[in-house]
């Protein structure tokens, strides 16, 4: 089974970035699943209900989010729906939204996809570690294929949580910071790991907005609205091979494709309008 895990989807460059390039790396990768990060898609903050609706058609079959979940409330009526999008696991049970999902293949592998929010320098949550034992403890025990997102800024604790779950799940990957790291790995006996997928949008920016509206805030502490970039689109993310029968990730690889090489990939860009 081979996974596209998308790093965090920023605005109308990481929607259009998206719909471009992902219809081609599935048939080209031979992917069986696409999940993207999807709390940054509409104007840098939440998702609406026809973003999500755009982002499925574009061949993402489900969606992780994180501390922005819930900034565009017309969200909420898709989270309480069957529909494969969650919210962090350890959120509190009152907020709207699942805590995993299970998606299946197209061979009707059945994979579970777990989010959860950090805690250093994030919103005060629920402790990872023990959200994620309750809901591992409650997969049906047929599912072998577990993915993890843990959205978080300190890579300190993305790999406590992944070395917590080594042989439990087959990937654990980070989201949130919006930079791609260097330190994709596979630990015995088969879980895969990155700190961070990285951005799926702006990178003439800073982590996916207007360079000259944050250098002049935090120059002057003027609260300029920080609106979303548009230049040097990217997708990033990572793709892993696991094996179905056991669960475990044979290989991860780090994808990090600029506007040139999705151009030569899918063709002209007039397919944006």
């Amino acid at each position: 089974m081979r996974v596209l895990f998308l790093g965090d989807i920023v605005g109308e460059a990481g929607r259009k970035t998206v719909r471009r390039a992902v219809p081609v790396l599935r048939e080209e990768r031979q992917l069986d699943l696409v999940i993207a990060n999807a709390e940054n898609i509409a104007g840098g903050s939440g998702m609406t209900p026809k973003i999500y609706a755009q982002l499925r058609r574009s061949g993402v079959d489900a969606c992780t989010m994180g501390d922005h979940i819930y900034k565009k409330r017309e969200i909420i009526p898709v989270l309480v729906r069957d529909e494969p999008i969650c919210k962090p696991a350890n959120f509190p049970p009152e907020a709207p939204g699942r805590d995993h999902m299970i998606v299946q293949t197209k061979d009707g592998t059945s994979v579970a996809v777990i989010s959860v929010l950090g805690r250093i320098f994030m919103r005060p949550v629920d402790c990872p570690l023990a959200a994620l034992d309750r809901v591992l403890s409650e997969l049906d025990k047929s599912i072998k294929v577990i993915l993890v997102d843990v959205h978080a800024e300190a890579t300190s604790e993305k790999q406590v949580i992944f070395r917590y779950l080594v042989g439990r799940v087959s990937a654990v990957v980070g989201t949130h910071t919006h930079v791609p790291t260097a330190d994709a790995t596979v630990a015995s006996p088969g879980t895969a790991f990155i700190s961070d997928l990285g951005m799926t949008g702006p990178y003439e920016s800073i982590i996916g907005r207007r360079i000259d509206k944050v250098i002049k805030t935090t120059k002057t502490f003027e609260p300029f609205p920080f609106d979303v970039a548009t230049g040097d689109p990217r997708l990033s993310g990572a793709i892993i091979d696991i094996d179905e029968v056991t669960g475990r990730a044979r290989s991860i690889e780090p994808i990090h494709l600029d506007k040139a090489a999705i151009d030569i990939m899918a063709g002209p860009a007039a397919t944006d309008a």
